[in-house]
């Protein structure tokens, strides 16, 4: 593990690997660069890889108050300490993350996203305007499970009878460890609105990608970026769901990065 500074003095945890043009990956809600690690590996054999934990997860700083443009500046600390321009993989809402970092003008010089989650049309329900708010009270009265479920429903879209199943799970206990950067996530993707302005002044090539198994939002929502931005190029990944699988990914990852 190393770190690197953010403008604002944050230590930014990362593991870098592999040789080659340098890549970045941006994990999303729930997740620490544990979650990116096995993507990093299957990665390494033609690319330099940093896998960083986001601001508030892993061994990385909190400095407080939370604001989209830092983590647009711990980017830009990690970019920096590639070389000074770098290729970019966002995941799930790390995809909102490197859409707002590409839009700001970070040097980014391919753009690769998995299921950006971005509800498109009408019939989806947008999550309340102030569930950040209501997350960062959660988190406030010490009430990190009902943060997480609250995340759950109303953000990822997952049936309340599921939620409920799904409190006794293993892996929990993790989740609630990791619930007070629900607020960034929520503050970071908003409603979920595809932000137009912002997609039609990113210049990098990009490639929108969705998994045919994942949640069914995410198909419109990968299309519907190919359409907004300037250059980009659209790719279905069959069977895959929103997991990642870094067999299914990384040699779609790989071509395009390597181009």
């Amino acid at each position: 593990m190393r770190t690197v500074h953010s403008a604002d003095g944050t230590n930014i945890a990362f593991d870098q690997t592999g040789q080659g043009p340098p890549v970045i990956l941006i994990v999303g809600a729930f997740n620490d660069r544990s979650t990116g690690a096995p993507l990093a590996e299957a990665l390494e054999s033609q690319l330099t890889v940093l896998n960083y934990d986001r601001r508030g997860r892993g061994a990385s700083g909190d400095t407080q108050p939370y604001a989209v443009g830092r983590e647009i500046e711990d980017l830009d600390a990690l970019i920096r300490q590639a070389g000074g321009a770098a290729r970019v993989f966002g995941y799930s809402s790390g995809a909102h993350l490197a859409l707002a970092a590409a839009a700001y003008g970070l040097n980014i010089t391919k753009l690769a996203l998995y299921d950006a989650p971005f509800i498109v049309g009408d019939d989806v329900p947008r999550p309340p305007k102030d569930i950040a708010v209501q997350l960062a009270k959660l988190i406030s009265s010490n009430r990190r499970g009902d943060a997480v479920e609250l995340y759950q429903t109303r953000l990822v879209g997952i049936p309340e009878q599921v939620v409920v199943q799904l409190r006794h799970a293993p892996f929990r206990p993790a989740l609630e460890a990791i619930a007070h950067t629900l607020v960034y996530d929520a503050t970071l993707v908003g409603d979920l609105r595809l932000p137009m302005a912002q997609l039609r002044s990113i210049q990098a090539p990009t490639l929108a990608i969705y998994g045919s198994e994942s949640p069914a939002l995410m198909g419109p929502a990968a299309k519907a970026l190919a359409e907004a931005l300037p250059d980009c190029h659209l790719r279905a990944l069959d069977g895959q769901s929103h997991d990642i699988v870094p067999m299914a990914l990384a040699p779609v990852l790989l071509e395009f990065f390597g181009e």
